[in-house]
């Protein structure tokens, strides 16, 4: 059993983008403390509060991001522990954090969603020959888009999907694509896009609409980000989004606590809060994170999250600081 194995970057730099979007769709939610979160899957329209723009292109495109990150993490992992039971203490310390971060801090919680599901969708299904895994992940996923019922119960199909590429080995050609491969398929998911948030704006059909164009924007982010990280760009995009995205558990975690903190200071109601505000302080918290999150990489290999969800992973005590440091 092996507690290292080879990172790939372009998951590290898909899981900061994720977050980012993330933060800004949770920015209002949070300080409401409310259920309706980047998570928690509502399907109704936008109540005209002025963020008319972001719902169409940032509330609900990113959670799908995170879930099918999550399911080719759980993947990798089993390939590299080999063993059933480790996978079983990470969900299980997953579902720890996320009780705690839905009851003490925050109602709209994903995580506790993410180790449900797990236990109960993603670990059967490492019993499953891919070719079965595959069926039910289309299954899973053309279900509640069928039946329209919400977000929620897209997180299992979502979760599954990230499974199943691993098996099929995307996850481990992520780093080397030719930049023509996720281009077009970046071209095909906008083209879907296109019809799809025209027809959410419409709000005929909107529980269909909505996931619908969800998937499609989401698609096409991650496509056109894969494509970019096959370019020169990747030397921008890898320092900007790689750190976010190795300490994303920590960073999700305490974005929740700094919207809450400056809901807590700020002179009026999180209700009155425009576009720019909540652009601005998604921007001061991810920036807060960013800088954070680098220094502490300099002398730590992990988050400090990271580091004591994979402790109880594998039983036993991970390294913490860097040899050099």
């Amino acid at each position: 059993m092996s507690t290292t194995a080879r990172r790939i970057g372009a998951l590290d730099v898909l899981r900061g983008f994720a977050l980012c979007g993330i933060t800004v769709a949770n920015v209002k939610p949070i300080a409401h403390n409310g259920s309706v979160s980047e998570g928690a899957g509502t399907v109704l329209p936008p109540s005209g509060d002025g963020l008319g723009w972001l719902h169409l292109l940032v509330d609900q495109r990113f959670y799908p991001i995170f879930a099918v990150l999550f399911g080719a993490g759980f993947t990798l992992l089993l390939r590299s522990a080999g063993s059933r039971p480790v996978l079983v203490r990470r969900l299980a310390a997953l579902l720890a954090i996320g009780l705690l971060h839905l009851t003490l801090l925050w109602p709209g919680d994903v995580l506790t969603a993410y180790a449900i599901f797990g236990l109960l969708v993603l670990l059967p299904a490492t019993w499953l020959p891919r070719g079965v895994a595959a069926g039910l992940c289309a299954l899973l996923i053309a279900g509640p888009l069928v039946l329209a019922t919400g977000f929620y119960l897209l997180i299992p199909g979502l979760l599954m999907l990230g499974a199943v590429l691993t098996r099929y080995g995307v996850a481990d050609r992520l780093d080397d694509l030719p930049p023509r491969v996720p281009a077009l398929l970046f071209t095909a998911f906008a083209a879907a896009a296109v019809p799809l948030v025209w027809w959410q704006t419409t709000g005929i059909g909107f529980r269909w609409a909505y996931p619908l164009a969800g998937l499609a924007i989401a698609g096409a982010y991650v496509c056109g980000l894969l494509a970019l990280l096959a370019t020169r760009a990747r030397g921008v995009l890898a320092p900007t989004f790689a750190p976010l995205g190795r300490m994303a558990l920590t960073n999700y975690l305490g974005a929740t606590v700094l919207v809450l903190i400056v809901s807590a200071l700020a002179p009026g109601p999180s209700d009155a809060w425009g576009t720019g505000t909540v652009l601005g302080i998604a921007a001061a918290i991810l920036a807060l994170q960013w800088l954070w999150s680098r220094a502490w990489l300099l002398f730590f290999r992990q988050g400090p999250l990271e580091w004591g969800w994979r402790w109880v992973t594998w039983w036993r005590r991970p390294p913490l600081v860097r040899e050099h440091a």
